[in-house]
């Protein structure tokens, strides 16, 4: 599973911070790869915003599945050793199901006349 990392906020009406000001809008800035580096944005933001009591930012976490498409030649039908001493080839990754599943597809079709080449879907 990845993460991702944004920095939320802007001006609202409140200080129950659940409406933004009216002509305001929603602030969104990121993606960040790692909490460190939203955290600094952060800061920067509300340094900007230090006298302004309805302003307000937060961090969010974002997680999504990542899906790969993995396999190739083997030496066997139990599809434990790959042909030639290599490793197995990995495409990816896809943030999406459905287009893993269209390239496993192909690349089922591709090689459906060996019977020592198979191809699978991970989802990490």
């Amino acid at each position: 599973m990845s993460e991702t990392y944004f920095v939320v906020g802007g001006l609202y009406t409140d200080t129950k911070f659940d409406t933004i000001a009216d002509g305001k809008k929603l602030t969104s800035l990121g993606p960040f790869d790692n909490y460190e580096q939203a955290q600094a944005v952060w800061r920067a933001k509300a340094m900007e915003t230090v006298d302004e009591v309805y302003a307000k930012f937060s961090i969010e976490r974002t997680s999504h599945d990542q899906y790969w498409v993995v396999g190739g030649q083997y030496t066997e039908t139990d599809f434990k050793t790959i042909r030639d001493g290599g490793t197995e080839q990995r495409v990816g990754p896809f943030n999406d199901l459905e287009e893993a599943r269209a390239i496993w597809k192909a690349k089922s079709m591709e090689n459906i006349d060996d019977a020592y080449c198979r191809f699978r879907i991970e989802k990490l």
